[in-house]
């Protein structure tokens, strides 16, 4: 199945296969839910800079949260064919696994809109990682950001969807 095709899964093309923003404005407003989660992986003495809170640039994790949450009410701006949303609510969770040397964020992001939030969710997971990474890449460099994706969503026509 090509792109032009009219039942094409892509909806961000035409039937010329001209890329476009999705028309929502016959969709019904619903309570939309997305949560994404990803993780970076670094050296277990970087872990212990931000458990303890001693990382030359301050609250690693409260400055993450906060970039995360801001991404996510910026995403229109970053993804070219996003609508943008009045957010309700974004949620930004840290988990500390010191057993796999690693930090798990999880963001929950709501709308009560025409179009969900994943990309939201997705895009406020991967600041809160990059921020991660940016305010501890002086102790180490080879951190790695991993496993993002869309964990759950809910709401809209196409109902709930879990990752399996």
């Amino acid at each position: 199945m090509s792109c032009t095709d009219s039942h094409s899964p892509l909806t961000h093309f035409d039937g010329a296969g001209q890329a476009h923003m999705v028309d929502v404005g016959e969709k019904a407003e619903t309570r939309r839910v997305a949560r994404a989660a990803g993780c970076i992986v670094m050296q277990p003495e970087t872990l212990a800079l931000i458990r303890e809170g001693s990382a030359k640039k301050g609250d690693v994790l409260g400055v993450a949260r906060i970039a995360a949450i801001q991404a996510s009410k910026r995403t229109a701006d970053l993804i070219p064919l996003c609508h943008p949303l009045s957010l309700t609510r974004v949620a930004v969770e840290f988990l500390v696994d010191a057993e796999r040397s690693r930090v798990v964020c999880e963001v929950t992001a709501e709308t009560l809109g025409r179009t969900g939030v994943e990309m939201e969710a997705l895009v406020a997971t991967n600041i809160g990682l990059l921020t991660i990474y940016d305010m501890c890449k002086a102790a180490d460099r080879g951190m790695r950001i991993e496993d993002v994706r869309l964990v759950e969503k809910s709401g809209g026509k196409s109902g709930h969807w879990l990752a399996a």
